[in-house]
């Protein structure tokens, strides 16, 4: 079986959000068109405590961009987003949610991060993703959403690692290109690891 794999198309992460992509906004009418052809669909959702150990803020004197040691990972520093029950961490109104079967919310640990939609920073902490995929049969996971460079694409390698045929739809997804060249980067790197890149065409026939 199919199965779309949303990732993190929440307002925070939107423009004018605290973190935005740039053209994130962008997915969002193509990430709506593929649910037409996906029996099972799934999404995750960044939701963070206000003392989460990614955020600048609650580490006085560091700055945004900057790397700290959590819990023995090496960490950037983020802007505060996604909080939970925050305005920022909702999904954009625009995306449609009907055909949803669960949300797999993820950095709910102010100790750890997590860009899987499947494990925490430190791979200690499960969000059951996986397991619930495999109950319903998913055998080819198709992922978009946000960010290319950092969600999206330790989403894509886990969903390898877990044994699923994963693909990354390329139209579908933005990076936050912290550095220039990370979206052509994160590309590289999943392909590398053998996921198969497409686009939303080579499904929307």
């Amino acid at each position: 079986m199919k199965a779309l794999l949303i990732v993190d198309v929440q307002n925070d992460f939107l423009p004018g959000g605290a973190l935005a992509v740039n053209d994130g906004d962008q997915v969002i009418p193509v990430i709506n068109a593929l649910q037409d052809h996906f029996d099972l669909i799934v999404a995750t959702q960044d939701w963070h405590p206000s003392d989460h150990g990614s955020f600048a803020a609650n580490h006085p004197g560091r700055n945004v961009g900057e790397f700290i040691d959590l819990n023995g990972v090496q960490q950037i520093l983020w802007s505060v987003h996604c909080v939970q029950e925050s305005v920022g961490a909702d999904f954009h109104t625009d995306l449609e949610r009907d055909k949803w079967a669960a949300v797999f919310q993820k950095g709910t640990q102010k100790t750890v991060d997590s860009y899987s939609g499947f494990f925490d920073n430190n791979r200690q902490g499960d969000t059951g993703l996986s397991s619930f995929l495999k109950k319903e049969g998913a055998t080819d996971l198709f992922v978009c959403g946000l960010a290319t460079d950092y969600c999206v694409k330790f989403t894509v390698l886990d969903g390898m690692s877990e044994g699923f045929n994963t693909y990354l739809i390329a139209d579908g997804t933005k990076a936050v290109n912290l550095e220039v060249g990370d979206y052509a980067r994160s590309i590289k790197t999943m392909e590398q690891h053998g996921a198969r890149i497409i686009t939303s065409k080579d499904l929307i026939m």
